[in-house]
């Protein structure tokens, strides 16, 4: 691919459910979980949205790349527990960062963020930009099902983001 990743950022809510707490809602064990899953805990939203995930995720990057909102040509983001088709993540993002640049949301679940850099090349090699944000945004606890233990025990909720140059 034709860039360089020049910063990155990642945003998890403060919420933090165990093992052992959802072993309280459906029939499993921090065992069963970790044979099959390999995780402890996960982080889940209580009042957040998932362009606020997304929101701050992207802040981070910025910052850590040295690259102002008024820099980026394009924001794209992936995400498939948005609250709104229309406004995008992409789009409730541009607008808190205050850029004024194009702005499209990308919905293929686990691969979509290979996605958005195979799109931000896209655009790298035609000329049409220098500098990029690309989005990684979920808010599952949303939409998961915490009766069914083979997916509440997998999915939380958390952002992570990269400026590429």
């Amino acid at each position: 691919m034709s860039f360089s990743i020049l910063g990155t950022g990642m945003y998890v809510p403060e919420r933090v459910v165990t093992n052992d707490e959802l072993a309280g809602l459906v029939d499993t064990s921090d065992e069963w979980i970790m044979k099959r899953v390999g995780v402890r805990q996960r982080h889940v939203c209580t009042d957040q949205t998932a362009a606020d995930l997304a929101y701050h995720a992207a802040v981070r990057a910025l910052e850590n790349s040295g690259c102002q909102p008024d820099e980026l040509d394009l924001i794209l983001a992936a995400t498939v527990s948005g609250e709104t088709v229309s406004p995008s993540v992409s789009c409730l993002v541009q607008q808190r960062l205050g850029a004024a640049c194009m702005a499209f949301d990308l919905n293929a679940a686990c691969s979509a963020f290979l996605f958005l850099l195979d799109v931000a090349a896209g655009y790298f090699a035609r000329g049409k930009a220098k500098k990029v944000l690309v989005i990684g945004a979920e808010r599952m606890s949303r939409i998961v099902d915490w009766t069914d233990r083979s997916t509440c025990v997998i999915f939380g909720d958390g952002a992570g983001a990269a400026v590429l140059g």
